[in-house]
């Protein structure tokens, strides 16, 4: 069973430890770069697959776009769906609480089809970002 919480201060601890695991340890960013400032000021969702704590991600709301931003799924849950599910609760948040028309990712090159089947298109040239291959992409709502 899949539920999807917006995050309140207790979920942040699962948060933090989802995205270190993936992001920190997994792919190599560094722990400072990681987190932000902007933690405390964004709305965060937590994904929890059969009662365990498996994803994450944050919304930000830019001049023009709701940016997606930390998207990560724990290893052992990929392939069951679960990042759909953050990028579509995500969308959802952002369509009803922001004044946009499109969404923002900074996307993983090796995440590239993923975020093309959702409705995302590359909308720049690859660039790095903590040391890992990037593309900007851009979904209209």
């Amino acid at each position: 069973m899949v539920k999807v919480v917006f995050a309140k201060d207790k979920e942040w601890e699962d948060i933090y430890k989802i995205r270190k695991e993936v992001f920190v340890e997994e792919q190599g960013v560094s722990l400072e770069d990681e987190f932000d400032d902007y933690d405390l000021l964004v709305q965060h969702i937590l994904i929890y697959h059969d009662g365990k704590p498996v994803g994450t991600g944050r919304l930000r709301f830019l001049e023009d776009a709701a940016k997606f931003e930390r998207i990560c799924v724990r290893i052992e849950a990929r392939k069951l769906g679960l990042g759909s599910e953050i990028i579509n609760s995500l969308e959802k948040l952002a369509k009803e609480e922001g004044n946009v028309k499109q969404g923002l990712i900074h996307a993983q090159t090796q995440a590239l089809s993923f975020y093309e089947k959702l409705g995302f298109v590359v909308s720049s040239e690859e660039f790095m970002e903590d040391g890992i291959p990037h593309v900007k992409m851009l979904k209209t709502f």
